[in-house]
This record gives structure tokens, sequence and C-alpha cells, in this order.
């Protein structure tokens, strides 16, 4: 049912429990997993020049480090999964969508923090844009709050 599965991370706490449900389920239909960290260019170009490329850096960096997440997480839950990881440069909705029709994916996995009501038409989602606009299926998984009893502490 799923051969390739597209991993968006952006190293947050709300992706993390998104990319254990997609490496549990790339796992279980022996699928390949490619994950995808998207330096937001928008962010970059708004940035004064002084440290334009200072704050290219350090996303570079936390982009490297959130795919490694990726990485771990799919070692620990199956060392034989096959994983590609993919750091891009972009608007983060689009780059995405585009990843995910370049390696002919089945499902997009990323996370959301849950957000509803107002705060949702205020803060503005990637997840929400990737869903509206992506022709692939996306599967959003959904960050627990500390007081939901499926919540487990490691």
């Amino acid at each position: 049912m799923f051969d390739t599965i597209v991993i968006a991370t952006d190293g947050s706490d709300s992706v993390r429990r998104a990319v254990d449900v997609a490496v549990d389920v790339a796992a279980r239909f022996d699928a390949t997993v490619h994950a995808v960290y998207v330096v937001d260019s928008g962010e970059v170009e708004s940035t004064p020049d002084e440290v334009r490329e200072d704050l290219r850096d350090a996303l570079d960096d936390h982009g490297e480090s959130a795919l490694e997440q990726v990485t771990d997480a799919a070692a620990e839950r199956d060392p034989d999964l096959d994983v590609t990881v993919e750091v891009r440069e972009g608007r983060p909705a689009a780059e995405i969508s585009g990843y995910a029709r370049d390696v002919d994916a089945d499902v997009v996995a990323m996370g959301t923090r849950g957000r509803h009501g107002e705060n949702r038409f205020l803060i503005g989602s990637v997840a929400e844009r990737v869903v509206r606009t992506c022709p692939i299926p996306v599967l959003t998984v959904r960050q627990l709050t500390d007081e939901d009893p499926r919540r487990t502490t490691i």
C-alpha cells in the first residue's frame, strides 16, 4: 500500500510524534522513507544582510539535526529501513509538495500542533497549506498535550 513515505520535519516537538508514526507505518509496509527539511527562504531573505549568512548556516545545522532525528528513529524502529534525507530551500509548503512529487511519494507525513478556532487563522500553518495544495495524500499527526492520557514520557 505504501512504498514511499515523505516525512516533513522541522525538528520541533510537534513533529516528533509524526516521525514516530510515519516510521512505524514505513516499517510495517517495508516502505522507503524520505525525510525533508526546508530552509524558509522568506525567513532568510527578511534578515539583515549582516547576519543573513549566519542565519542560513544556523538553519542548515538545525535541518541536519532534524533529519538526524528521523534517521535515528528509523534505525531504532527497524535497522533495515531505507532512509533518504534532503535539505531544500524555498517556501516550505511548496517545497514539501514538490519533493513528494519528485520522489513519487504515496503519502506525506507531518506534525501539527493541533491548533483550532481563531488561533488557526492567526498563526497559519505549513501543514494546513500542504494538506490544501499537495496532490499526494497527507497524514497529519497532532502533538499530544501534557494532559493527554496517551502521552508517554521517556
